[in-house]
């Protein structure tokens, strides 16, 4: 048995280590920037300067998934759209959203926006996976046996004509100890940014936002938490004006805290949330702020 986990960039060495103990040794395919701590057995140092599209990498980067019998990645959307096509190249199985190893073989994935857990077997080999880093031991990455640099070539017709993100010294959502997440009561996106933003600030917390928020424009796409965005796994995590959907709870029922504010009190968040303050987050937050400064 040998594993190999892709990771996008630097930021994702760091998440590898819990779910890479499940089998003991593993390898890292590291596609961009240099190589940190990831307690890998060997490092393959990709050295692009971004990631290209996937279809114009997914050959190059199943040729070396090839050579192992499992290969793994960090939950993320390009992750899915990466994996799959390598599953589809080698003719793999692909189980997506591992939480939990048995064998080599079994493993165990949400379903249901995460109501169900089910123990999924695959029957053919190699198996292609992409994990949630929350399902696992949180353990500090020791070194790396050793690093090596290897080829990966784009070779797709498809061509990046430009990116956006946005700039700011917060934490990444994904990694947070804290995460403070707004929905859609905040009204626009100047709103959402001076309420929720400035509150998570005040105590080095990472913005989060719910599906509706981001379908109304009020929050950007990369802030997305939930079944369908970015699965957060944080010490705390204070969810303002948020009623609880199914969708939403789904991306942070790993949280060890969670904090709702809500001027209904009858919302859904209430029953999930271990603790609840019933009022408005415009009156709430200010307060919390005040005895935060």
């Amino acid at each position: 048995m040998s594993l190999l986990v892709i990771c996008f960039d630097p930021s994702e060495l760091s998440q590898v280590a819990g779910f890479g103990a499940s089998f003991g040794t593993y390898d890292v395919l590291l596609l961009t920037g240099e190589a940190g701590n990831a307690g890998a057995s060997k490092i393959h140092v990709a050295n692009l300067v971004e990631v290209p599209p996937a279809d114009n990498i997914g050959k190059s980067v199943a040729s070396v998934a090839a050579n192992y019998t499992h290969v793994a990645a960090v939950s993320s959307m390009r992750a899915k759209d990466l994996m799959a096509r390598v599953a589809g190249i080698n003719q793999s199985a692909m189980i997506t959203d591992v939480v939990k190893v048995f064998s080599e073989t079994e493993f165990e994935r949400p379903m249901v926006a995460g109501s169900v857990l089910a123990r999924v077997k695959a029957e053919s080999t190699p198996i292609v996976m992409t994990f949630r880093p929350a399902g696992f031991d949180k353990t500090v990455p020791g070194p790396n046996g050793s690093v090596e640099s290897i080829s990966i070539s784009d070779t797709g017709r498809v061509k990046r004509v430009s990116t956006s993100a946005r700039q700011g010294g917060r934490p990444d959502l994904s990694q947070a100890k804290f995460v403070v997440s707004g929905g859609r009561p905040l009204k626009d996106a100047a709103t959402f940014e001076q309420v929720i933003g400035g509150f998570a600030d005040k105590f080095g917390a990472a913005v989060g936002a719910t599906r509706a928020a981001v379908d109304s424009g009020i929050a950007p796409n990369d802030l997305q938490v939930g079944q369908t965005g970015k699965v957060v796994a944080p010490d705390l995590y204070i969810a303002a004006g948020i009623s609880g959907s199914t969708q939403h709870m789904a991306g942070i029922k790993d949280s060890k805290l969670i904090v709702a504010i809500n001027k209904d009190g009858d919302a859904p968040i209430f029953d999930q949330a271990d603790l609840g303050i019933v009022g408005d987050l415009y009156e709430v937050l200010p307060e919390l702020e005040k005895a935060l400064s």
